[in-house]
C-alpha cells in the first residue's frame, strides 16, 4: 500500500515538473514568435542576431531579466509587492492542471469551477499589485484592469454556463466527448467569437490592452515592477495565452494530438495578429462593448439553448 502511494506521489510529481517545463519553454517561445510576426506585419525582420534565425533570444531576455538587481522600492508594502506576481504566476501554472490532456494524471469533474475561480483570484492580483506599490500611476493602473477584467469575466463565465447547460457536465473531458459528431464551434459559431473577444480583453491584448494603457498610464499596474517580479508577470500573460489557445480547442472542437496542436498555433497567431492589425479602442467602448452588446448577446443565446433542450427533451 506504502509503496503504490509512493509511486504514485512520484508519477505525479514528474507529470508536474514535465507539464511546467513544457510551458516555461512554450512561453519563451511564444514571445520570439509575436515578436517576429509583428516584425512582418510591420515590414522588418524581428529578432535574427542571437542564435540562428534569433532562436536564442527569449533564453537572452530571460537571463538579462533575472540577473538584474533587486531592491526595495521605498513606500512600497515590499513583502506583498514581491509575492503578488509569485502568487500570479503559480496561478497560471495551476490553471494547467484543469486541462484534460492525455496525458494528465489528474481527472477533475469539477475543472471548470475551479478554472473560474482561479482566473477571478487572477484578476485580484492585478489589485494588489498596483495597490501595493504605493504608487499613484500603479494604483490608476489597477482600477482599470479590475474594471476590465471583471466585467469580461462575467462574459467569460456566462459561455461557459451556455456549454455547461448544453453538455449537462462541468468537466472538460465530458465537453470533448459530447462533440463526437459535431463541433460547438461549427453549432455555436457566434458564441465562439464573443468568446474569443472576451478571451482578448481577458488577456489584456492588444486592441483591449488598457489595463497596461503605455500611452496614458505609463505601462499601468506594473510600471513599478522591474527584473525577475516584471519576469514573472510577463511569463503569467503569455502562459495564459497559450492556455486559453488550448481552452478554445477543448471547449469548442473535438480535435486530439497533431490536428489539436496545429489548431492552438493558429489560435496563439490570431490573438497576436490582433496587435498587428487593430487599432485601440477606446474605454468607454470597450465597456459598452462588454454590457450592452456581447452580454445580453449571450443571455439570449442560453434562452435559445434551454428552449431547445426542452424541447428535445420533453416534447
Amino acid at each position: 500500500m506504502i509503496l503504490s502511494l509512493m509511486k504514485y506521489m512520484m508519477l505525479n510529481l514528474v507529470s508536474l515538473f514535465i507539464l511546467e517545463i513544457y510551458v516555461l519553454i512554450s512561453v519563451a517561445f511564444l514571445t520570439l514568435l509575436e515578436r517576429k510576426i509583428l516584425g512582418y506585419v510591420q515590414e522588418r525582420k524581428g529578432p535574427n542576431k542571437v542564435g540562428i534565425m534569433g532562436l536564442l533570444q527569449p533564453f537572452s531576455d530571460a537571463i538579462k531579466l533575472f540577473s538584474k538587481e533587486v531592491f526595495v522600492i521605498f513606500k512600497s508594502n515590499y513583502y506583498m509587492y514581491y509575492i503578488c506576481p509569485i502568487i500570479l504566476f503559480m496561478l497560471m501554472m495551476g490553471n494547467w492542471m484543469m486541462y484534460s490532456f492525455i496525458t494528465n494524471i489528474y481527472y477533475l469533474n469539477y475543472s471548470l469551477l475551479i478554472l473560474i475561480i482561479m482566473l477571478t483570484i487572477m484578476g485580484y492580483m492585478f489589485m494588489f499589485m498596483g495597490w501595493f506599490s504605493n504608487s499613484m500611476y500603479s494604483l490608476m493602473g489597477a482600477v482599470r484592469a479590475i474594471s476590465q477584467t471583471l466585467s469580461y469575466e462575467v462574459s467569460l463565465i456566462m459561455i461557459f454556463l451556455v456549454l455547461m447547460i448544453l453538455s449537462e457536465s462541468y468537466s472538460f473531458m465530458d465537453f470533448m466527448k459530447w462533440q463526437g459528431y459535431m463541433w460547438y464551434g461549427f453549432m455555436l459559431s457566434p458564441l465562439f467569437l464573443m468568446f474569443f473577444i472576451s478571451v482578448l480583453a481577458e488577456l489584456n491584448r492588444s486592441p483591449m490592452d488598457f489595463v497596461e494603457g503605455e500611452s496614458e498610464l505609463v505601462s499601468g499596474f506594473n510600471v513599478e515592477y522591474f527584473s525577475g517580479v516584471f519576469a514573472l508577470i510577463f511569463m503569467a500573460e503569455y502562459g495564459m495565452i497559450i492556455f486559453f489557445s488550448y481552452l478554445m480547442v477543448g471547449m469548442f472542437t473535438n480535435l486530439s494530438s497533431f490536428s489539436a496542436g496545429l489548431y492552438v498555433n493558429f489560435m496563439m497567431f490570431l490573438i497576436i495578429l490582433m496587435r498587428g492589425v487593430l487599432p485601440r479602442m477606446r474605454y468607454d467602448e470597450l465597456m459598452y462593448l462588454c454590457w450592452k452588446i456581447i452580454l445580453p448577446f449571450i443571455l439570449n443565446y442560453m434562452v435559445f439553448i434551454l428552449m431547445f433542450k426542452y424541447m428535445f427533451v420533453y416534447l
